[in-house]
């Protein structure tokens, strides 16, 4: 066993409530088991002032996290698996995912209004263009504004009045304890999450034999099995946080039922596909759904981003 575990970890609350429950885990996995976090402020968090289709995605959230692991500085990175790109930066395997927390989105409103009764006008503030474009779809009347920061930053942001009301993930709120600021779930069918949204992933090196094996026995199979699939239909469109890209799959009595939609910024457009395959076949399910999302027409609102 590793004398001490070192852990990468981004420094905002979310990304620590996420550090701290692996080293939970790995606690009661591995009795006497040494762990440090080691705390990196990414790029993504120091450029707060664009959106991140501007910047480079989600994935500048976990490059310093990557390097830190492939210099020895650290063993394990602990990451919400939506910001991490669908190809894998060599040297580094996903092996682990936690089973998945509550995988869409919520509506937090200061005056705790649902969507449909918000006023026409009212501003809505998120960073992404997949939340945007369904936003947009299902009330083309509101104003839809850029917010970037962490989850404080962003309720505090709201709580001051510039906006009427923001989206955020459901997991990150319930997760820091903040579940009763919730106004609204959007969920299916008129709403679809972010690939692999409530989902936390270990990633490491992959000559790291040690670490593998302590991980093992975090990993939640079913939960795989579908970030697979969902992260294969993005693999495909070669979609980052540019693409408005929705995706949600669920795994019942060993079959995956995949849905996903590609959307104009706009929310005037958007392409549907979905399947159901075996498990067993999940990445292929994904890949098939994104080839038929192409087929309809997704690739000409891809290449007109």
């Amino acid at each position: 066993m590793k004398k001490i575990l070192r852990i990468a970890t981004r420094k905002s609350a979310l990304a620590l409530w996420q550090a701290n429950h692996v080293q939970s885990l790995l606690r009661e996995a591995h009795a006497g088991i040494e762990i440090e976090l080691v705390k990196i402020v990414t790029e993504g968090d120091r450029i707060l002032d664009r959106p991140l289709a501007e910047i480079g995605g989600k994935g500048l959230f976990l490059k310093e996290l990557e390097r830190a692991m492939l210099n020895g500085e650290a063993d394990l990175a602990v990451h919400s698996m939506k910001d991490v790109p669908a190809g894998m930066t060599a040297g580094l395997v996903l092996d682990a995912v936690l089973p998945r927390a509550n995988p869409f989105d919520a509506l937090v409103s200061r005056d705790n209004q649902l969507l449909a009764d918000l006023p026409a006008g009212s501003r809505i503030g998120t960073s992404s263009l997949r939340r945007k474009s369904q936003l947009l779809a299902l009330r083309p009347d509101l104003l839809v504004a850029d917010l970037r920061g962490n989850v404080d930053t962003r309720l505090r942001k709201l709580d001051e009045g510039q906006y009427d009301a923001i989206i955020l993930a459901c997991a990150g709120l319930q997760r820091l304890g903040l579940g009763a600021r919730i106004t609204e779930t959007l969920q299916l069918p008129d709403w679809l999450p972010a690939s692999t949204q409530g989902i936390i992933g270990l990633q490491c090196r992959q000559d790291d034999v040690v670490t593998r094996s302590l991980i093992k026995p975090l990993a939640d199979t079913d939960t795989m099995v579908v970030a697979s699939a969902e992260r294969a239909v993005a693999q495909v469109l070669e979609a980052t946080c540019q693409v408005p890209l929705a995706v949600y799959a669920v795994l019942e009595n060993g079959m995956v039922k995949l849905k996903s939609v590609v959307s104009t910024p706009d929310g005037k457009e958007s392409i549907e596909a979905a399947g159901e395959a075996s498990a067993a076949d999940a990445v292929a399910l994904g890949e098939q759904v994104a080839a038929d999302l192409l087929k309809s027409g997704a690739g000409k609102i891809i290449a007109n981003l």
